[in-house]
């Protein structure tokens, strides 16, 4: 597998400030996001600086049944579904663990095709993390 790491900027540890942790990716998940539309990546990348931060923004909610700490983006965008899965208690670091658009126009479960990749990536990585 592989990963990609990018450093956010971190502040100095003081009362006043909140540390922001690094967000990295599988490689993969930043393929597949660098094919959203560009106002879908941005609205993105703002929800995970929020968690980046220590926050959940309103788009984000937690993956139920992959443990605690993975959370997905639920973002709909001029009619399309765009969804970006991470996890928060892997490491020090974020991990983004898959990106997708989603095909069904029925529902708003993830497609269990999607939930494989994700059980997969976050296996592999827990291993890997090791």
């Amino acid at each position: 597998m592989t990963t990609l790491r990018h450093k956010a900027n971190d502040v100095a540890d003081s009362p006043m400030t909140r540390k922001t942790r690094p967000v990295s990716w599988i490689r993969a998940a930043l393929k597949e996001f660098e094919t959203f539309p560009e106002g879908a990546r941005s609205i993105c990348l703002a929800a995970l600086t929020i968690a980046a931060e220590g926050g959940k923004a309103d788009i984000a909610k937690p993956m139920h049944g992959l443990g605690s700490g993975v959370f997905e983006i639920a973002l709909p965008f001029r009619g399309d579904a765009f969804r970006m899965i991470y996890a928060v208690q892997l490491a020090e670091e974020i991990w983004v663990i898959h990106a997708f658009q989603k095909k069904s126009t029925q529902g708003i479960k993830t497609p269990k095709r999607e939930i494989d990749v994700i059980r997969d990536r976050l296996k592999r990585l827990k291993e890997m993390l090791r």
